[in-house]
């Protein structure tokens, strides 16, 4: 019987990574446990809480519903990989401003989330912040510092890098 595992190559935060494992495993499982990129969470395994929210060739992602094969190639970029080097985002640096960080949980989705928005219209509307937003659950904030620091963060840097 032939091995059911392959070996794929992608670019993860920058860095040309290989992962070996089965094809349908979740990338979700490969970041976190075979790159040891925890930032990235898993909320409900079932894409509906946008907690393992990745980008994926630019692209808004749920982590646990991407079978590792359709990572062969790719550009992946997690949380650990959204400030550059030392410096933060002015997304991260808004969520600290703004209290849009509360238990942690969903807040790489969130921001991942929100620099995918940004990426593509850096002057929301607050609909479109919240429509930008929408697929990320948070049980902590009441969503309304979050869709504080997301507006915040388009007015520009205190600092950081957008």
């Amino acid at each position: 019987m032939p091995d059911p595992t392959v070996s794929i190559r992608c670019r993860v935060n920058g860095r040309d990574v290989d992962v070996t494992g089965h094809p349908m495993m979740r990338l979700l499982d490969a970041l976190r446990v075979d790159l040891h990129l925890t930032g990235t969470k898993e909320g409900c395994g079932e894409g509906e809480c946008g907690a393992c929210s990745v980008l994926l060739d630019g692209e808004l992602v749920n982590s646990c519903l991407v079978p590792l094969v359709h990572a062969r190639g790719v550009e992946i970029v997690t949380i650990e990989g959204v400030a550059a080097e030392e410096r933060l985002h002015v997304v991260q640096e808004a969520f600290i401003a703004d209290g849009g960080a509360q238990c942690g949980i969903c807040t790489p989705g969130m921001v991942l989330a929100a620099v995918s928005l940004l990426n593509r219209n850096p002057s929301p509307t607050e609909d479109e912040i919240r429509e930008g937003l929408a697929g990320n659950l948070c049980r902590c904030t009441g969503y309304q510092r979050i869709f504080a620091a997301v507006a915040n963060a388009c007015r520009g840097p205190r600092g950081g890098t957008p």
